[in-house]
């Protein structure tokens, strides 16, 4: 790191003094004026909230094209930050379930915003997960293996900030995971191979933001209903911290813990096939004061998807200042999807000659012939499961949008919406969000544009919550 940029960042927020385990370091009151790249605005953000300004930052956890498309155009029409994450599974080495590198993906995340007018200093890769969750099934040198192997791709592609998430168990742990401190250690080994990576980057480049933590939700929603989850305990918090500072000296990756900016905990904020846990601020009040008052540090919220909007303001103010969301945006996609479909029957289903798109049963086959995404999260009578496989809040379906037959459907339907378009009244009966901002000649009727348009309903939902 050059001795401008680590001056640069720590103008913004932090002072390292020596306390063992962090909690001595401070907020400065001084921000810079001009804030010339997303780290730093990034950084500005959680010195707002720790200063117990009402303002956070929210994370797209996808890789679906319309979904970046529509975070763009939010992160334009709001001049915020768009911090855009793909997780272990979605996007790895291999491919991971969209077939794509973090090269592909940060080139894919930065084309769409070079198109949407949005600068690249206002885009910010991160990498959610990072650890060995895709190969847990493996014996534990080998998944961490791989692990290492992605989060050196995801620096080398320009993701700045850096979820590490060693908490789930290999094939050769214990069944109920690695404690504590040997989840600290393997996060600590992870950082070491970021920080490598990352100086052998231009000098130029910003350095890594992390986040940590042991308590991390898994990957996409509870598999199943029941209680709210349990929240983690504020007395743990220090000790947790304690863990993961002695971790990062250990593997002499001291100077990283200045840029450690989140601690993902438990809020008892979770959702399933049929359910949501609500934030319940009162039940988190002890867990939002627990943070070390002079340590520049927030909370990282998962699985904040489907929240109210006053939740996730409470959230914010909270301290937990970064908001994840994922499956809500697919969700909202499968329902302008499915919408614009029962309008094209509607317009077109009479006309000679007009070959209808068959969306539904498009995708409901590509999950039935690889039930690997959704088999475990369904329980229930066929009927049951069918629904929950295209309807359900855990929105498993996700995992299936970039089959060939899939695309091949969704192409006819825009092409049909896009030659015939719908009349106003069509848009007041399937998609009434819409309907007024049609009928006044306000939006666009193209079927793309009316597809991010509905997922930007959600997003205006984070964007008011984090007052960007």
């Amino acid at each position: 790191m050059t001795p401008g940029l680590e001056h640069g960042l720590r103008s913004v927020l932090l002072l390292l003094t020596s306390d063992r385990c962090g909690a001595e370091r401070r907020i400065l009151p001084c921000m810079k004026p001009q804030l010339e790249n997303a780290s730093e605005r990034l950084l500005e953000v959680i010195g707002r909230n720790r200063r117990s300004e009402k303002v956070g930052v929210y994370a797209v956890c996808s890789a679906h094209p319309s979904v970046i498309a529509a975070a763009v155009q939010q992160a334009v029409e709001d001049e915020s930050l768009q911090l855009v994450e793909s997780t272990s599974s979605q996007v790895n080495q291999f491919g991971g379930y969209t077939g794509q590198t973090p090269s592909q993906f940060a080139d894919v995340v930065h084309a769409t915003a070079q198109r949407g007018g949005l600068p690249r200093n206002r885009v910010l890769l991160g990498g959610d997960h990072l650890g060995p969750y895709p190969w847990r099934e493996q014996p534990s040198h080998m998944a961490l293996g791989n692990a290492r192997e992605l989060v050196r791709s995801c620096v080398h592609a320009g993701y700045k900030k850096i979820h590490l998430d060693a908490s789930m168990p290999c094939a050769d742990d214990v069944t109920s995971g690695p404690d504590e401190r040997t989840i600290a250690q393997r996060a600590a080994i992870l950082c070491r191979i970021a920080e490598t990576a990352a100086a052998e980057l231009p000098h130029a480049s910003s350095p890594l933001l992390y986040v940590i933590g042991t308590e991390v939700p898994a990957p996409g929603g509870e598999s199943l209903p029941g209680t709210s989850p349990p929240m983690s305990q504020a007395s743990q918090i220090h000790h947790t911290l304690e863990l993961f500072r002695a971790a990062f000296d250990e593997q002499k990756v001291a100077a990283a813990w200045e840029r450690v900016i989140g601690i993902v905990v438990q809020p008892g904020v979770e959702f399933g096939e049929q359910v949501i846990f609500d934030y319940d601020r009162q039940k988190a009040m002890a867990l939002s004061s627990a943070l070390p008052e002079s340590h520049a540090l927030v909370y990282e919220a998962h699985s904040t998807d489907y929240q109210a909007p006053a939740a996730l303001a409470q959230m914010v103010e909270d301290h937990f200042a970064i908001l994840k969301v994922g499956p809500w945006l697919t969700f909202a996609f499968r329902e302008a999807v499915f919408a614009l479909g029962l309008m094209e029957r509607e317009l077109l289903a009479h006309r000679r000659g007009v070959h209808l798109s068959q969306v539904p049963e498009a995708l409901e086959a590509a999950m039935l012939r690889n039930p690997i995404y959704w088999r475990s999260y369904y329980h229930g009578s066929e009927d049951e499961i069918h629904l929950a496989r295209l309807y359900s809040y855990s929105d498993r379906c996700r995992y299936y949008w970039g089959d060939a037959r899939v695309q091949h459907e969704l192409a006819q339907l825009r092409a049909n919406l896009d030659t015939c378009a719908p009349p106003a009244t069509l848009f007041s009966q399937h998609l009434p969000s819409q309907y007024e901002a049609i009928r006044s000649g306000g939006q666009s009727t193209h079927a793309e544009d009316v597809i991010q348009e509905h997922i930007r309903t959600v997003l205006r939902v984070y964007a008011a919550a984090c007052a960007v």
